[in-house]
């Protein structure tokens, strides 16, 4: 079951990934209509382990029942909807990925996850900006990016092959200011 409450939205909530979440994570990476947009392959239960165990922050995306405890909820009081991946923190400007179960795409829960990990980023890490790529065929979630204030920076041509052929990677950044200017307006 999720772990402990990080943050806490409107309607989606941030929780510590467990090793309880591994079958959730081998389901959505074994679904075609996730694992294409974002390019990536399938991942075996020893890879995914080792990929929990990294120093990157990972984050399960849930909607909580009202009741749901602020440690380790009870398993019918979350749902795992998603996860958000806050990667090479430690090292230089952060890079977000993300992504939501199927049934859950154009309900704005995205938005609101990824909004809560900025948030985050900015609130724990001392930097000043944060990235984010998409390619260039996933409308959704360069939409998303940019609605966020991100903005694009670059493109990487022919970088992933992805479905039958080779895409474009396009990479956003979001700036500290940027995104306290977009919160005072």
């Amino acid at each position: 079951m999720p772990g402990a409450r990080i943050q806490r939205g409107e309607r989606v909530t941030l929780r510590s990934l467990e090793d309880e979440d591994l079958p959730f994570l081998q389901r959505a990476y074994a679904n075609p209509e996730l694992r294409y947009p974002l390019g990536a392959p399938l991942k075996s239960r020893d890879r995914l382990e080792a990929w929990i165990e990294d120093d990157a922050d990972r984050f399960l995306v849930c909607l909580d029942e009202d009741d749901a405890d602020d440690g380790t909820p009870d398993e019918g009081s979350t749902r795992r909807i998603g996860a958000v991946t806050v990667e090479d923190a430690d090292w230089r400007r952060p890079d977000l990925v993300y992504w939501l179960v199927p049934e859950v795409h154009g309900e704005g829960y995205g938005r609101e996850a990824v909004s809560l990990v900025v948030d985050y980023v900015f609130r724990t890490d001392d930097v000043p900006g944060v990235g984010a790529a998409a390619y260039d065929f996933n409308d959704v979630s360069r939409g998303l990016l940019e609605s966020l204030g991100f903005v694009e920076e670059g493109r990487i041509r022919k970088d992933r092959f992805v479905d039958g052929g080779y895409r474009d990677t396009i990479q956003y950044g979001l700036l500290r200011e940027e995104r306290q200017d977009e919160r005072d307006r």
